[in-house]
């Protein structure tokens, strides 16, 4: 049969139907397995055969998500983890040694610095920061002992983009490491892999599970990195729970069409928003007005669910419009089927100090709109009462 299509995969994949001839895959909630004998106890701990010894290994729920995700984002292997961050946490932590450097693009989620800045630090891996507007300057960020080129593009929550392409050719160039966080893209809208990405992660919490339930992260990418990162999480342990990879399993079936809605609302929103009064700029990935548009539809499907504007005033305006908005969810969360305005400033990237904030764009009035499912009229017309 022909390679199936993206929507197909998410509903397809299975793991093989029990005896009980089950329509929709059964959730595994054991912590442990038994064996038929001694003798395959010991084959399966030797690794000379393949089979479930502990749910923190592996687990038939958890490994029917990653193998989804495997075929969506064009993977040979991937690892669930018990959050997004610790997604990025394990790659750096079983891929980095002591005396190794990263380049990261400047644009990052706020937990990401921590790790970056505070953490690994502690261990001699150290960092430098990119520019994701002035790629021609990278070459001489890399050292002798640049190991990793970590990404975020679309980045949060300014929205900033890197040309994938490029980035893929570079790091190839200096034999780095390639890890894009396609957190805000998901596989549906964007395929690190294609343009020379060796590793990709994601924050299952958000568009994947698209229902602000449960939290989780997976890795997915080559296998040489992969089984690296697969030892460091099987024996560190931050295993995703079977209950929630069969959750993000599910919610994968219909991560096409809600994705389609999410760009649907995205789009609109940032049209208002660009023709108000009160808004200083707006910035969507393929709204008219963004830089980088034509980057923004060459790599990726549509813009993506989420939309950032700048409201005239700072932050007490912005304080203003958050507690005045009626309908839409106050969260740090995004990718929910529920609207979510949040203030990066004072809460997700509230740990950056000011100059770090202003580099990538995080202003005193800058907010962050993470588009929902609902009807479009009623999202907008709750932001226009709250911004009036």
């Amino acid at each position: 049969m022909t390679k199936k299509h993206f929507e197909t995969e998410s509903i397809r994949t299975q793991t093989p139907t029990t005896p009980e001839r089950e329509h929709s895959t059964p959730l595994y909630l054991t912590s442990s397995y038994t064996f038929d004998s001694a003798e395959q106890a010991r084959a399966l701990f030797a690794n000379e055969i393949e089979g479930n010894v502990y749910s923190r290994y592996s687990n038939p729920t958890t490994d029917e998500f990653i193998e989804k995700m495997c075929k969506l984002e064009g993977a040979e292997m991937g690892v669930a983890t018990a959050s997004g961050m610790a997604a990025v946490f394990a790659t750096f932590a079983a891929l980095l040694s002591q005396g190794d450097h990263v380049i990261a693009s400047r644009s990052l989620f706020g937990s990401s610095h921590q790790i970056l800045s505070q953490i690994l630090p502690r261990w001699g891996i150290t960092f430098t920061y990119a520019d994701t507007l002035e790629t021609s300057r990278w070459e001489k960020l890399v050292q002798p002992n640049t190991k990793m080129l970590f990404l975020e593009t679309p980045s949060n929550p300014g929205l900033d983009l890197v040309d994938l392409t490029w980035a893929g050719k570079f790091a190839k160039s200096h034999n780095l490491i390639f890890a894009v966080d396609n957190c805000f893209a998901t596989p549906y809208l964007q395929k690190p892999i294609q343009f020379g990405a060796d590793i990709v992660q994601h924050s299952a919490t958000k568009f994947i599970d698209g229902q602000g339930r449960a939290i989780g992260g997976i890795i997915v990418g080559k296998k040489e990195y992969l089984q690296e990162i697969y030892f460091f999480a099987r024996h560190s342990g931050p295993a995703l729970s079977p209950f929630n990879s069969w959750l993000f399993s599910k919610s994968l079936e219909t991560l096409p069409v809600r994705m389609e809605r999410h760009c649907d609302n995205a789009e609109a929103i940032a049209h208002f928003l660009g023709n108000h009064e009160k808004v200083n700029f707006v910035k969507y990935p393929f709204h008219k007005d963004h830089p980088q548009r034509e980057l923004a539809k060459k790599q990726m499907k549509r813009g993506g669910g989420i939309v950032c504007f700048e409201i005239a005033g700072g932050f007490e305006q912005a304080k203003i419009f958050i507690d005045n908005v009626q309908m839409i969810s106050r969260s740090a969360n995004l990718g929910d089927t529920r609207t979510i305005v949040t203030h990066p400033a004072s809460t997700t990237h509230s740990k950056l100090n000011n100059e770090d904030r202003e580099a990538v764009g995080i202003t005193p009035g800058l907010i962050r709109i993470a588009a929902g499912l609902e009807h479009i009229d009623d999202i907008i017309a709750d932001i226009e009462q709250a911004l009036n």
